[in-house]
């Protein structure tokens, strides 16, 4: 094969699994009503249903990125999309919800082994400068078409077969994915790989699943449980002995001196308020235009669209103005756009004309396609070059802390009201009150990471971890 086309190949294969991974969310959102019906679920099981697919996948990003670099990308690429595509096909035969649940977690497992690794083979075949940022649009631009996809064909498979069918549609992407990877994507490796940090590892999984599960199942079992109470209690245990254990290693699953960087904080914190808003958005989208406005789900997904078209057209605009003129702009128009969308659909009832809602959805797409590329950027800008690739995983993390707290708050709102059209749209207007502040929080992230102190902050935070790596290198403790 001739070389000029080969990494293009590495790149579509590696694609294929941003699509798989990035289309699974919208699709079931989609299906949830459907699902609801069909195992007859409770709102805190269709939670689930998202919840434990997000939580197990920001709990092993990092953990499965560290493998790859050690035992070999394409190994872990291709085990990867073995987990997820089996994942699939036995979430498409779940007899009952746990079930179900069971095999989101799965799915997980498989996922949290395709993007970071993808982007890790992607990084390692394109060498050159300019041919990478080509191959990172190109990613960017498969997350766009995901988006706008994964909606229009979940209502389709939904309401002309059925909801297992949209994980059908896995099935042969992923076999295709496996026979390729198997093909063409060579094998590489780190030249030093990081160690494996296994109680970092459980330990945040721990502070997830505790605060998630406690979260939603707060309004079950009363938030003064004892169950709810030593949930809590334990997040902020596993918490504190992730604070002190993590410094004292060499090779720690987060490096914690990031955080004394205010624009680095700042990313974290601005990830979690965007993808939580989005994940809560489209939770309660779904459940809205179908159980409250009584659309079905092709129509549901038509009504996404404009959002993923939006977002798609505003994530390479993003990149531009970050080029220009830093990341200041695009994060406080992105902070407005969110805020101000958020602050339409939080006055929405049952009768609300379906222009003004498509509308406010546009916005919110606007404010969200500006808000990706700020926070990659961000994080990694002024750290040092050898701890750019872990900077860049505790972002995409964050994203995922957020997507999951994001369905947790949302449905634990809902499961607060009356059951009806009238509690389900009183729980909206309380969620995008939330998501309202949630974007001007994100305003005020981007003026405050972007003034003279907090670049000062991350100059010093990058200097101490330089010098720490150089005493590291030297034998010194």
């Amino acid at each position: 094969m001739e070389t000029k086309l080969r990494p293009n190949l590495v790149l579509a294969i590696c694609c294929m699994s941003l699509l798989l991974v990035s289309m699974d969310v919208t699709i079931v959102n989609v299906a949830l009503p459907s699902i609801r019906h069909d195992l007859q679920a409770s709102t805190a099981g269709l939670q689930w249903v998202i919840d434990a697919y997000t939580l197990v996948l920001a709990s092993l990003l990092m953990l499965s990125g560290s493998i790859a670099d050690r035992f070999g990308r394409r190994r872990v690429f291709q085990i990867g999309l073995v987990v997820f595509t089996a994942a699939s096909a036995l979430c498409s035969l779940a007899p009952d919800l746990k079930a179900l649940i069971a095999f989101r977690t799965l799915q997980a497992v498989g996922a949290s082994m395709l993007n970071p690794v993808a982007m890790s083979i992607i990084t390692n075949v394109f060498t050159e400068p300019k041919a990478r940022a080509r191959a990172s649009g190109f990613w960017g631009a498969v997350v766009g078409i995901s988006m706008g996809l994964g909606p229009l064909i979940g209502g389709a498979l939904t309401q002309t077969i059925g909801w297992r069918s949209i994980f059908w549609i896995n099935v042969p992407v992923g076999i295709a994915a496996i026979v390729l990877a198997r093909l063409f994507v060579p094998e590489s490796k780190a030249t030093e790989a990081r160690r494996a940090d296994p109680v970092g590892q459980v330990l945040m999984l721990g502070i997830l699943a505790a605060v998630t599960y406690a979260v939603i199942e707060g309004p079950r079992h009363g938030w003064g449980s004892p169950l709810i109470v030593a949930l809590f209690a334990g997040a902020a245990a596993a918490l504190a002995g992730f604070i002190v254990y993590e410094p004292r290693l060499k090779e720690p699953l987060i490096e914690l001196r990031f955080f004394r960087s205010v624009p680095f904080s700042s990313a974290t914190v601005v990830a979690v308020l965007a993808f939580a808003t989005f994940s809560g958005f489209l939770f309660l989208n779904a459940l809205y235009l179908q159980e409250v406005r009584g659309l079905p789900a092709f129509t549901t997904g038509l009504y996404t669209l404009p959002l993923a078209v939006a977002t798609a057209l505003c994530s390479p605009l993003s990149g531009w103005l970050i080029g220009r003129a830093g990341t200041r702009i695009p994060l406080v128009l992105a902070g407005a756009g969110i805020a101000a969308s958020a602050l339409t659909l939080g006055g929405v009832d049952a009768q609300t004309p379906l222009s003004k809602i498509i509308t406010a959805y546009v916005i919110f797409g606007v404010g969200f396609g500006l808000v990706n590329a700020p926070i990659t950027n961000t994080a990694v800008s002024g750290m040092p070059r050898s701890r750019a690739g872990l900077a860049a995983a505790v972002a995409s993390t964050s994203r995922q802390i957020g997507a999951s707290l994001g369905v947790a708050i949302a449905g634990t709102i809902v499961q607060a009201q009356h059951p009806g059209a009238l509690g389900f749209t009183t729980a909206m207007h309380t969620f995008f009150a939330l998501a309202t502040a949630a974007g001007l929080s994100i305003v005020a992230l981007g003026l405050l990471s972007n003034t003279a102190w907090g670049k000062e902050t991350l100059r010093r935070a990058a200097a101490l971890i330089e010098e720490s790596d150089r005493a590291t290198s030297r034998g010194q403790p």
